[in-house]
């Protein structure tokens, strides 16, 4: 195996200790014993749910994002991944009212730039009574103090871990605020780093279930995400505010699988899959909110640019000394950009009514240049004609949104938005064209309080999806021997999603939030065949979705378990879309079926002591190609254990014990068509059916990953 890997690499490379814990301050005893038994049950005023920062002393936070973690019965929702432009708000979470308007910030990133000490309260309401357009349901509004940043402040956080695969000593981040002038900064910079692995056995039968060859397979993963960001802001003495931030980011990745082949009656295989990233992207944006004839306008405008250098190799070496090496190499090269800039205008008349709207413009493109190749019999690449793969997509977008918003009655309030949008979408290339669409895009929403305790909110929204330009132009998966052909017809999907959400507050006891949703797509895009033998993605005419999510704290301090609470969010989905091989109705690709996570917390009163556990684990939707069907499966939850001192040398120190279940993660992929022998690559030894006809073979595999040791160490000054 040594001689192999060392060749397939070459190939491949030629292509491309115990603390002490001391007695605490006098201060920070106190501060803690004082508060252990604090309450988190807030106060109401206007209809909101006030928590005051000093409820969570007993939590020792460090920035503004460990106290939104501990607020009960909320979650943090970053929005829709596949948002076009800014759109409308949809992150749940606003800082002194305002809306964050980044793309690649979201609320975790600016909530952990901002020092506890600088918080004054939080505040809970329905965002349908807010006058942002596109908020409903359970919104968090932060408040800091008015002259928090009258000094330099502070906060860092180290995140080692520790596993049998690799040892990751990278990941942390820190940050940095004051004064500028007249207005405030912020400085930071982070690495999301990993260092993950996971090995085990893959088993290969063929349709009848004979065993054809068996492989031991040990994966690593290597990821470093070095990001300096800033951001700048200012409130003038008429009320006008301004905001820039910038931020630029290296990520680099490298991926590996090593495998013994062995089989009987034959000479044993051995088989590389070898992946590596070299991207830098940056992003700047500004707004500007000021008074203007009896409203207020604002103006956002961002720039964002990505490059991305991929390549991918997948090689075999053979034990008899006879066959040659064989391997397939495909390189990418993909910038991609984004310009936006946006106007939105609001104001109030009689009777707390508000009025706005805003207009959007955006430029989006994908700039691709892909390539690949072949090993021949004297081990040269040669290189493999793709009609697809070398290609410029482009977008044009412009969206023009009404707003009304009004209270209906004294615990009732509407908010509603109607507008559309016209974009025009072009590709170059043998395969390229241009198209444009018109497209109506709006929401209703209705907040309700019944009663003091408990908030309903109903939203009825038509929008418009966002497309992954990848899906434009062509691609190969060396590993699995497959790709996607790339589909020049693709249109934005559409969707209708009605959604209603209860929160019931429990008093003493904390709260609990149900949310029952639905949804209704049109051109959803999946994975649809174009010829006898191809296929890309696509679009299908309809989908369904629904599902219901709970999130909810149970604080534990009324049945005499002072400072103890337990957590958990948990979502059950079901989706529909009638299969375009086998016309059968099945879920849509790579779907959510479950997720849960629960925590369990105790803050020992009197102390800086903390301890928990928690629990987790989630399950998707097959993965259907057209001629084959990935499942992913965990064997067992994810879970975890730790224990945490609040003062540490003036520090926040946790040990984390993770995977105590021991969980596996499972893989089956089972190809359809008819096998042609056993070559070294099954996947080039089968002629290549659809998922209708019969299986050629099934890969079944499974991976460990071991304990994970975990500490965090985390400041602020």
């Amino acid at each position: 195996m040594d001689d192999s890997l060392r060749t397939l690499a070459g190939i491949a490379v030629s292509a491309m200790a115990a603390t002490n814990i001391f007695p605490v301050a006098a201060h920070a005893q106190t501060e803690a014993a004082s508060s252990s038994s604090s309450s988190l049950q807030p106060r109401t005023e206007n209809g909101r749910q006030i928590f005051d920062a000093t409820q969570f002393a007993r939590f020792n936070p460090r920035t503004a994002l460990d106290i939104v973690n501990q607020v009960p019965g909320f979650t943090i929702d970053t929005g829709d991944d596949d948002e076009r432009g800014l759109g409308q708000a949809d992150e749940n979470v606003l800082i002194n009212g305002a809306r964050i308007s980044g793309k690649n910030s979201d609320a975790f990133t600016f909530l952990g730039r901002i020092s506890a000490a600088n918080v004054l309260r939080v505040e809970i309401v329905d965002g349908a009574t807010l006058s942002i357009s596109g908020l409903s349901g359970q919104v968090l509004n932060l408040v800091t103090k008015a002259d928090d940043l009258n000094g330099l402040s502070g906060n860092f956080k180290w995140k080692p871990q520790w596993r049998r695969s690799g040892n990751n000593w990278f990941a942390g981040e820190a940050s940095i605020s004051g004064k500028l002038g007249k207005g405030d900064f912020t400085l930071a910079i982070e690495n999301d780093a990993a260092r993950n692995g996971v090995e085990g056995p893959e088993q290969v039968t063929d349709r009848f279930g004979n065993l054809l060859f068996e492989r031991d397979e040990i994966a690593r993963y290597r990821q470093d995400q070095p990001k300096l960001s800033g951001s700048y802001n200012r409130t003038s003495e008429a009320g006008s505010i301004f905001n820039v931030n910038a931020a630029y980011q290296i990520f680099r990745r490298r991926e590996s699988v090593a495998t013994d082949r062995t089989q009987t009656g034959q000479s044993d295989i051995f088989e590389l899959y070898d992946s590596r990233e070299n991207e830098w992207n940056a992003e700047f944006s500004a707004d500007y909110d000021f008074a203007l004839g009896g409203g207020r306008l604002k103006l956002i405008g961002l720039q964002r640019f990505e490059h991305s250098p991929v390549s991918d190799f997948f090689g075999q070496t053979f034990t008899d000394g006879v066959t040659a090496p064989n391997g397939s190499r495909f390189d990418r090269v993909t910038d991609e950009g984004e310009s936006i800039f946006r106007a939105e205008y609001g104001w109030k008349t009689k009777g707390g009514t508000d009025w706005g709207f805003s207009v959007e413009g955006a430029y989006n493109f994908l700039d691709n240049e892909g390539a690949l190749a072949v090993l021949d019999s004297q081990g040269i690449f040669q290189p493999v004609a793709l009609t697809n793969a070398n290609s410029k997509v482009t977008e044009y977008r412009g969206e023009f949104i009404g707003s009304y918003g009004r209270p209906l009655l004294e615990n009732l309030s509407l908010q509603a938005t109607l507008g559309g949008e016209y974009s025009k979408i072009s590709q170059s290339g043998a395969a390229g064209q241009s198209r444009s669409f018109i497209r109506p895009k709006g929401s209703v929403s209705l907040a309700w309080r019944p009663q003091d305790d408990l908030d309903v909110s109903l939203k009825l929204e038509r929008s418009v999806g966002q497309l992954n330009f990848f899906d434009f132009v062509e691609s190969v998966d060396v590993s699995q021997n497959n790709g996607n052909a790339g589909n020049p017809e693709l249109v934005p999907p559409q969707s209708w999603r009605a959604e209603l959400e209860a929160t019931q507050k429990l008093g003493p006891w904390g709260s609990v939030t149900v949310d029952i949703y639905g949804e209704k797509f049109s051109d959803i895009v999946d994975s649809i065949p174009i010829t006898a033998t191809t296929e890309a993605r696509g679009n299908l005419e309809s989908a369904t979705s629904y599902g219901v999510e709970l999130v909810t704290s149970i604080l534990l301090d009324p049945i005499g378990w002072a400072g103890a609470k337990l957590d958990f969010e948990g979502e059950v989905r079901k989706s529909s879309l009638n299969d375009p091989v086998t016309g059968v109705s099945r879920r849509i690709n790579d779907d959510k079926i479950f997720t849960y996570e629960a925590n369990f917390r105790h803050d020992v009163p009197g102390s800086n002591w903390a301890w928990g556990a928690g629990v987790e684990d989630f399950r998707y939707s097959d993965f259907l190609r057209l001629d084959q069907i990935s499942r992913f499966r965990t064997a067992a939850p994810y879970s975890w254990i730790f224990v945490e001192h609040k003062d540490v040398f003036g520090l926040t120190v946790q040990a984390n014990l993770g995977n105590l279940f021991g969980r596996a993660e499972n893989f089956t992929r089972t190809a359809y068509g008819d096998l042609l022998g056993q070559p070294g690559d099954l996947g080039r030894g089968i002629v290549r059916g659809r998922r209708n006809g019969p299986i050629g073979f099934v890969e079944d595999r499974s991976r460990e990953f071991g304990l994970i040791y975990r500490l965090t160490v985390s400041g602020s000054f």
